[in-house]
């Protein structure tokens, strides 16, 4: 009976983009609206300029993972296109840099040497992109994807801190979001521990920390420089 196994690294490519993107919303939209509140602004001062963080940040965050991770994907392929004209130009040495592959990983040479030939027979530019390039199918770049999940993960997670904008007077409103958002990065960083397999308590410790340390200092800009109103 087949054996199928299920490895979390298959979620790779959108995970990072996604736990990126909530990450950022939650994080820049909470420091956002903690520097504000501590320059005196009014409530609504705070909820306008918490919308228009969500909505450039998620713009932002699309823009540059598309950007970032089509560079990635522009550079694979350029790779493959380079390693396609040397099996057409020069297969016999190809061939050895695949045999030396599989002996450094431990194959004695003469087995190394019939592995690289069967694979080089069903799929040579495969075989190279993996064992050569260290390109495959699970963790190759796709650029959309991660633009997705980025945009939609920061709008999720810029969502929370402006949500407590709503629902908490300007007095409480220091407090109430920074406990609120820490709160959130931990489970933030839990669910994507979780996800990936991770440790939830390092991942958890991690989010939370950079979060908090990201929040102080914008609210102690916001205090220094700002003017009540």
């Amino acid at each position: 009976m087949p054996h199928f196994e299920t490895h979390t690294i298959r979620r790779i490519g959108w995970l990072r983009a996604a736990v990126l993107g909530a990450n950022d919303g939650l994080v820049s939209t909470a420091s956002l609206v903690l520097g504000i509140a501590a320059a005196g602004a009014s409530s609504t001062s705070i909820m306008t300029a918490g919308v228009a963080g969500l909505v450039a940040g998620a713009m932002a965050m699309a823009a540059g993972e598309y950007v970032s991770v089509s560079s990635q994907a522009d550079t694979e392929r350029a790779d493959l296109d380079r390693e396609r004209k040397e099996l057409a130009a020069n297969p016999v040495q190809e061939h050895r840099e695949m045999t030396a592959i599989y002996v450094a990983r431990g194959l004695d040479a003469e087995l190394a040497s019939n592995v690289a030939t069967q694979l080089m027979a069903h799929d040579a530019l495969g075989a190279h992109g993996r064992d050569e390039l260290g390109i495959s199918d699970i963790v190759t770049a796709r650029p959309v994807q991660a633009a997705l999940a980025s945009a939609v993960t920061f709008s999720v997670g810029a969502a929370l801190p402006l949500l407590v904008v709503l629902l908490v007077p300007v007095s409480a409103l220091m407090w109430a979001v920074s406990g609120s958002s820490i709160v959130f990065l931990a489970l933030l960083g839990s669910l994507a521990a979780r996800v990936g397999g991770a440790s939830v308590m390092t991942a958890a410790a991690r989010v939370t920390i950079w979060g908090a340390l990201a929040m102080a200092v914008t609210a102690g800009v916001g205090a220094l420089f700002g003017v009540p109103a």
